[in-house]
């Protein structure tokens, strides 16, 4: 640790001491991409706000032995907290874990490593973003047909990767669009635009170009403008500055990019809240990002330099919750009540019993009542657009907690709060795998699903089943929605036993009162649980401790209610001016019953 150590600071009234509390090392994977410049540059210039931290950074070249030895020397400096964008993050990923159970804080940047043993992770949706960029496309071609050309970077680019994908997605429904691809493995202006100039006259070809970057954009104008081509171009990054993104739509050069903001500014701002022991700190923040076009260029700009004042009046707020189906949703609205006391809002909670259409009816009474923000904890994901539109007419913003929201347009929901299901799920079936070894050619799995369309049950079973497709010795032979009720999980186990022999290895419940449900109608029928039939669920409640430490219950892999700290502050935010991430979402851990004991006196749910 650096605590006390001083360091003299030349500045422009004379010398004077400063006290450097935190010492932050970054490792960046490289200084050579655009991106990453820009990264490095908006750590830096964030940290000059803040005398009392010094910055320690190192650059792996791209080469992850490097970058081993990167972290084990920032280590052995004393830093207090790292922040890393790893190089590869198969490798990194055991590196990161160590420096995390050393109890150093870890902030990973860009690039997601495998499970949760970090701080935090703050990175843009580059999926999103390849949908944007394939929309943009679409609206040049007014939706017709047309020759597109895609530039890449490397093909082992997990950015580029996903920004693809996403592209594709969007390209797909046109069956009239004819799609090339070219690779520029360094992403750099120069080797873009060579490698369309030797194209020829073959580039005129092409009615669009999407550029995975600006720099490559640029380039491909460059190019175009030699050979006389006239597609038009689609790029990424939006950065400010002289031939960056938005000075490139200003000139007219590229006709749209869409800003993939590199977190460096909330890297800075958020390791001190760690360091500070700050309550509320994420585990994720997914970074929003925005179209820019020739239309809207001013305006993004000047948005940029808005100043953010703290809300000088009581903030109301209109909340459309599920319902109470369990132990969990009581807990999650308990949090919320209390918080909107604590931040000093006026809260009109409205509870939906299950119901979307109730839902709809109270964000419509929110509406006629002139609240200052909606937020919905959604019975299911599907079915919302129209009732958006109408709080984006009255000029009220909604955000999503605890349940996400499928919309036509990303922007009419602000931000969404709560947990990664898809991680949730992968964490249920990891654990099997570890825990449960097969002893025979196919472990039987039921899975008890929650609502039918809601985002939880959607994206737990996806998760799930992405770990369970390696996994050729374990098998899902039932699967059966339960409502995330109790009485939803006995009902499950009653129908199976009416018509079958009770022939099942591993319950997977996605939530602990589904599981609770499975337990009694277990025991009823002879069935030990927990030992007859291993069995993991979803939520962490109470009760699925007092389960686990009775031995009817294998694991609980957690999903955390206690949404109301966060929702408010960002509430707050929002109304003062700030722009929201696209997803913030919360700590998670997974408990078994060797650790149940321990930690059941610590939980608040």
């Amino acid at each position: 640790m650096f605590l006390g150590l001083h360091f003299y600071n030349r500045g422009s009234g004379g010398g004077e001491y400063q006290q450097i509390e935190y010492v932050i090392g970054v490792s960046q994977a490289n200084m050579r991409e655009s991106w990453r410049l820009a990264l490095t540059s908006e750590i830096e210039e964030e940290a000059k706000k803040y005398k009392n931290i010094r910055l320690i950074m190192t650059d792996a070249t791209s080469d992850v032995t490097k970058q081993v030895k990167d972290v084990d020397k920032l280590i052995d400096f004393g830093i207090d907290l790292l922040i890393i964008s790893p190089c590869d993050t198969e490798i990194m990923t055991s590196i990161i874990s160590g420096v995390y159970h050393k109890k150093i804080p870890v902030i990973v940047m860009d690039r997601g490593v495998e499970g949760f043993d970090y701080s935090l992770f703050i990175g843009p949706d580059n999926e999103q973003i390849g949908r944007r960029a394939g929309e943009g496309v679409m609206r040049l071609l007014n939706d017709e047909k047309g020759k597109v050309l895609e530039i890449c970077q490397s093909a082992d680019s997990l950015p580029s990767q996903n920004r693809s994908k996403g592209f594709d997605s969007i390209i797909s429904r046109y069956p009239d669009i004819e799609k090339s691809v070219c690779r520029i493995e360094s992403g750099s202006k120069d080797d873009a635009e060579d490698t369309m100039l030797a194209m020829g006259e073959h580039l005129k070809e092409y009615d669009v170009i999407f550029a995975h970057n600006d720099y490559m954009a640029l380039g491909a104008y460059l190019a175009m403008e030699k050979v006389g081509a006239e597609a038009k171009i689609v790029g990424i990054d939006g950065f400010l500055g002289e031939n960056e993104g938005i000075d490139l739509i200003s000139q007219g050069k590229i006709d749209e990019t869409i800003t993939c903001p590199t977190g460096g500014k909330e890297a800075i701002q958020y390791a001190l809240d760690i360091l500070k022991q700050a309550s509320g700190v994420p585990k994720q923040v997914i970074l929003r990002s925005h179209v820019v076009t020739k239309d809207n260029v001013e305006a993004y700009v000047e948005g940029l330099s808005e100043i953010y004042k703290k809300p000088d009046k009581i903030i109301d707020v209109g909340y459309a919750q599920v319902g109470m189906e369990s132990a969990w949703r009581k807990a999650n609205t308990e949090s919320i009540k209390e918080a909107a006391k604590d931040f000093g809002m006026n809260l009109i909670f409205e509870d939906a019993n299950q119901s979307q259409q109730k839902q709809i009816e109270a964000i419509r009474k929110f509406i006629k009542m002139g609240v200052d923000v909606i937020v919905v904890s959604p019975v299911v994901d599907s079915g919302w657009d129209e009732i958006l539109k109408e709080t984006k007419a009255a000029g009220i913003p909604v955000l999503a907690s605890d349940r996400k929201i499928a919309v036509e347009n990303d922007d009419w929901i602000m931000t969404y709060i709560g947990a990664d299901f898809l991680e949730e799920g992968r964490r249920a079936m990891r654990w099997i795998r570890d825990n449960v070894p097969p002893d025979k050619d196919c472990m039987k799995i039921m899975e008890l699903q929650g609502n039918e369309g809601a985002s939880p049950t959607v994206e737990r079973k996806q998760g799930f089943e992405e770990v369970l497709k390696d996994n050729k010795q374990y098998k899902i032979v039932h699967s059966e929605y339960g409502d995330y009720t109790i009485e939803g999980g006995r009902n499950i186990i009653k129908n199976y036993l009416e018509s079958h022999e009770w022939d099942i290895d591993i319950i997977y419940a996605q939530n602990d009162d589904m599981a609770i449900g499975a337990i009694e109608e277990l025991e009823k029928n002879g069935i030990a649980p927990g030992t007859d039939v291993k069995i993991v669920s979803v939520d962490g409640t109470r009760e699925a401790f007092e389960a686990m430490i009775d031995g009817k219950l294998n694991c609980a892999v957690e999903c955390n209610p206690l949404l109301g700290p966060q929702l408010m502050k960002a509430i707050q935010d929002l109304v003062a001016g700030k722009e929201l991430p696209l997803r913030i979402i919360t700590e998670e851990k997974w408990y078994d019953q060797s650790m149940a004991k321990e930690y059941l006196r610590s939980r608040k749910y």
